[in-house]
């Protein structure tokens, strides 16, 4: 098992909520929702964390339970605050960073130029041969 979410604790093997913690992961969603930056959020929640901490924290989807976190957050404000997180970020220009790697195209035409020599050693042969070939773009 991997890092335990800000907000819980592990008793017995069991994930509980930490409620003073949970409350402030609550406020964090609350004042990032009423419009200031993350990490101003996250400083008026009283959580001291990078901006990208407080980004990984809203994202969470622990934070809305499963099969071993209980819940902390309601979906609504989950959601809410995903949604605010792509607005800031489309209003930025933030939103399409990822570019795609250019496709790579494989030569499907190959040619070999005039053979001039000939090797006794076959392998000497084979790389001389193989220097010999050149690719076409399509």
């Amino acid at each position: 098992m991997g890092h335990i979410p800000l907000g819980y604790r592990i008793e017995k093997g069991i994930a509980v909520v930490d409620e003073p913690t949970a409350t402030k992961i609550r406020q964090l969603y609350k004042n990032y929702l009423s419009g200031l930056s993350l990490i101003n959020a996250a400083k008026k929640a009283g959580i001291q964390v990078s901006h990208s901490g407080v980004k990984h924290i809203i994202q969470n989807e622990h934070y809305l339970g499963d099969d071993f976190y209980p819940a902390i957050i309601d979906i609504e404000t989950f959601r809410s605050a995903s949604d605010e997180i792509k607005r800031r970020s489309a209003k930025l220009g933030r939103d399409n960073r990822y570019k795609a790697p250019p496709e790579k195209k494989v030569p499907l035409l190959f040619h070999i130029g005039d053979i001039e020599k000939y090797f006794d050693n076959p392998i000497k042969q084979a790389e001389y041969l193989y220097n010999l070939i050149e690719s076409e773009a399509i």
